[in-house]
């Protein structure tokens, strides 16, 4: 899918990323302010922003934030939401992560909050928050990932193939999905950007599946397909997932891995 598509997918349902639990109100959104322990002097810079809740959260500890996405319609909600909140040190600016218009060396932080499996390129996004970070500075990553191992053999393999069978499950719910990573994945990019001292950590959030699939007008015939992978998942899936059935409501579990890096100076 282009860039194109997932703007008009996301400009669709900007509204309802404002409004998802999921987003507005993770554990992730705190965890990420006691990690982090922001200054007040930090530039941020917000990548795929969405209905802007890391920018919001962030912003009261911080000099200013540049909160930023590929799509214009999140950005006016972003605005909006800093507006109403009295965040005047939060501005919006329309970037593709993968090739951000700013200058080398610009930002104390950057943050991305589940967003990244929508990303071509996950190698090049890194580069390129690397690229805008002071040395020293850190990249925040929080973002959805999939069972996998860098091990051989069958065990391994299982865990591969369960990884596989969630992103065909989130893609066919949401066709601007790329692809989520394993924790394993990320940290091999992490250090290919040139970040150290990572801490990674993950949890699990509890999703409904009537919600999950209202937020991108899942079709009918699509919402059978996927009640039938989540209640019929292989067992390293259903493992995974979690499914709980209550009456006619379905709920399921991802996992979210939080991975914060330090860009190492140039002496």
């Amino acid at each position: 899918m282009n860039k194109k598509q997932i703007q008009e997918i996301f400009g669709a349902s900007a509204d309802a990323y404002v409004t998802s639990e999921v987003h507005a109100k993770g554990a992730s959104l705190t965890r990420l302010v006691e990690l982090l322990q922001p200054q007040s002097d930090w530039r941020m810079l917000d990548v795929a922003t969405g209905g802007g809740h890391t920018a919001f959260i962030l912003a009261p500890h911080v000099a200013e934030v540049v909160a930023t996405d590929i799509t214009r319609e999140m950005l006016v909600n972003t605005a909006k939401g800093a507006t109403e909140r009295g965040l005047l040190n939060v501005s919006t600016d329309v970037a593709d992560a993968e090739n951000l218009p700013f200058p080398a060396a610009s930002f104390d932080v950057v943050t991305c909050r589940i967003a990244a499996h929508h990303f071509g390129d996950n190698g090049r996004f890194l580069s390129e928050a690397a690229r805008v970070l002071k040395p020293g500075g850190r990249m925040a990553l929080v973002d959805n990932v999939v069972p996998g191992s860098r091990l051989r053999g069958k065990k391994a393999n299982v865990k591969r193939e369960a990884g596989q069978y969630v992103n065909a499950f989130e893609k066919l719910r949401d066709p601007s999905h790329g692809r989520a990573l394993s924790v394993d994945e990320w940290l091999d990019l992490f250090v290919a950007a040139g970040f150290s001292d990572i801490h990674q950590e993950t949890h699990r959030k509890k999703m409904d599946f009537d919600s999950w699939t209202d937020r991108l007008h899942v079709t009918p015939d699509n919402r059978i397909r996927l009640k039938a992978m989540v209640l019929q998942a292989p067992t390293a899936v259903a493992d995974f997932l979690t499914p709980q059935t209550t009456g006619d409501r379905i709920a399921f579990y991802l996992t979210e891995a939080i991975i914060i890096g330090r860009l190492k100076s140039q002496d």
